[in-house]
């Protein structure tokens, strides 16, 4: 905080001179780089109304431009304010917070004025708030909630003056669930149902009572919706969730299999699907069958959050594991003896991270390893950056990684990528082997093509350094055991194996991933798009 802090006053110093030599632009382009670090900074606002005085409002100081930085909206909204307009900056303070939900863009004064709730337009207001819950999450998390806080007190002033708009009831039930406040959801949620039955009004009507841990009622809610659409089948999705969150996983499965009858291609249902069932039996295939099918629909109604839910905290589907035990040190010839340049070190540090959203995600993400030459990569592998064991197995990781993006023009058996990676995984029994592993398992991954040829190393690895023949097993063995439980297509004995390797070394020293948050899908995203365009 202090940082930004200290940039605020080096602009605000700078658009104080600006003013003084009567370089209005240049103040403005100053104010709005301080509105951004520090938007309810006391002087900035001191600032601008002394440059609105200045230049007659200063509105075409800062204009609306396609892609206009958000410093530039959040002052144009507080001079319309101060114009006499707040109606018309509101919408500008939303669009900043759906930019950068964390930042305290509408902690100012005017906002929670009672006239604001009066005068603003119910249905425009309704929009925003309704496009500002796309943004963020289902509830959110911590200190955005304070930062929307004046908003739900808009909100609130709104309703007072158009106590039976639906719309506006519907969408602030949306952001008070979302800001920590169930039971006013709920209530704006029923007052807007009565006021207007529809479909819509039903979905935040189940979404409020599911917040306010009332199953029962949500459920009977989300059902009474579906009578208002049975083709909607994202309800069936939302329905089939909360059963599964209420421990009834049968039931939820059958609604599921419901809306995969009528749209066997329907994303939300399909993402759902595969999420309860690895849920029911923990089975890998459908996590594979799951990313598959987000790789052949890449224009999906809305986001889904399915399969990083199901990796989180997973050792190798949602990041590297802590270390089972022994040394981070390859006990092998380095693969390199090129030493690594700063700008190879900084473009792996760019991307390098201990955890992932999921194997494809790595893979992805890797793609700007590209601009790294392989033999700086090797030369990665052999002194990776990171000061905890932890890290620099991640570096290791991620350096492997960027081999797959390298000479992708070459089919998978025959090329150089394969041909390195493989030499390191069967190398050694240390951090390449399981870096080098991953790499090739995320691959399999990304390309069905490739699963064949990676179980089969897979297997070798895990026969050789943990099979039955093994009577000493090396420290990686619990690593390559999880490894291989996060292979696609591993056949079920070589499972089993791989299952009680992990099991006996878990009981020795249980290594983990570091916990993460999962968060929820927004799941209305796509009733929002579509009400949005009608």
């Amino acid at each position: 905080m202090e940082e930004p802090r200290r940039s605020a006053d080096r602009d605000l110093e700078q658009a104080r001179a600006a003013i003084e030599r009567g370089e209005m632009r240049h103040a403005a382009d100053h104010l709005a780089g301080a509105i951004a670090l520090a938007p309810t900074l006391p002087e900035t606002h001191e600032l601008l109304s002394r440059l609105a005085a200045r230049s007659g409002g200063a509105l075409e100081l800062f204009p609306l431009e396609q892609n206009a930085f958000v410093g530039t909206v959040v002052a144009r909204a507080h001079l319309l304010a101060a114009a006499g307009r707040p109606e018309d900056g509101l919408p500008l303070l939303f669009a900043a917070s759906g930019h950068t939900p964390g930042r305290d863009w509408a902690g100012v004064p005017w906002v929670t004025e009672p006239s604001l709730g009066v005068r603003v337009e119910p249905g425009l207001l309704a929009r925003n708030v309704m496009q500002l819950c796309t943004a963020i999450g289902d509830p959110d998390a911590g200190n955005t909630r304070s930062m929307l806080r004046p908003y739900l007190t808009v909100l609130r002033h709104a309703i007072a003056a158009h106590p039976e708009h639906a719309l506006l009831l519907g969408a602030g039930s949306a952001l008070a669930r979302r800001v920590g406040e169930p039971e006013t959801a709920v209530e704006w949620a029923q007052r807007g149902a009565r006021a207007r039955p529809s479909k819509l009004a039903e979905i935040w009507l189940g979404y409020a009572y599911r917040s306010a841990g009332r199953v029962g009622e949500a459920l009977a809610a989300l059902r009474r919706a579906v009578t208002h659409d049975p083709e909607d089948l994202s309800v069936y999705a939302d329905i089939a969730a909360t059963l599964a969150d209420a421990g009834r996983m049968e039931d939820a499965l059958a609604w599921v299999e419901r809306a995969l009858a009528k749209d066997p291609d329907f994303d939300c249902a399909v993402h759902t699907a595969h999420r309860l069932r690895f849920r029911a039996d923990g089975k890998l295939s459908h996590l594979v069958a799951l990313a598959d099918f987000a790789a052949d629909h890449p224009d999906d109604t809305h986001e889904h959050t399915d399969l990083a839910e199901c990796c989180v905290n997973t050792p190798w589907l949602g990041g590297v594991p802590e270390a089972a035990r022994g040394d981070d040190d390859p006990r092998r010839r380095p693969p390199s003896t090129e030493p690594a340049t700063a700008v190879s070190v900084e473009r792996l540090l760019r991307i390098a991270r201990v955890t992932w959203p999921h194997p494809p995600a790595a893979y992805d993400a890797a793609l700007g390893l590209v601009l790294v030459p392989p033999e700086q990569l090797m030369a990665l592998l052999t002194d990776p950056p990171g000061s905890t064991e932890d890290e620099r197995r991640a570096s290791r990781v991620w350096a492997c990684l960027g081999l797959l993006h390298h000479d992708t023009d070459e089919p998978w058996m025959t090329s150089v990528r394969r041909r390195r990676l493989v030499e390191l995984a069967v190398g050694g029994a240390d951090a390449i082997t399981e870096a080098a592993m991953f790499a090739l398992i995320a691959y399999a991954w990304v390309d069905p093509a490739a699963r064949t040829d990676v179980t089969g190393l897979v297997t070798g690895r895990l026969m050789n350094l943990a099979g039955p023949a093994r009577k000493n097993r090396p420290p990686i063995a619990w690593s390559v055991a999880r490894l291989a439980l996060a292979t696609p297509d591993l056949r079920d004995d070589t499972r089993e194996l791989a299952t009680a390797v992990a099991r006996a070394e878990e009981e020795r020293s249980r290594p983990r991933i570091p916990r993460q948050r999962s968060r929820k899908p927004k799941r209305d995203r796509r009733l929002l798009l579509r009400w949005l365009t009608r």
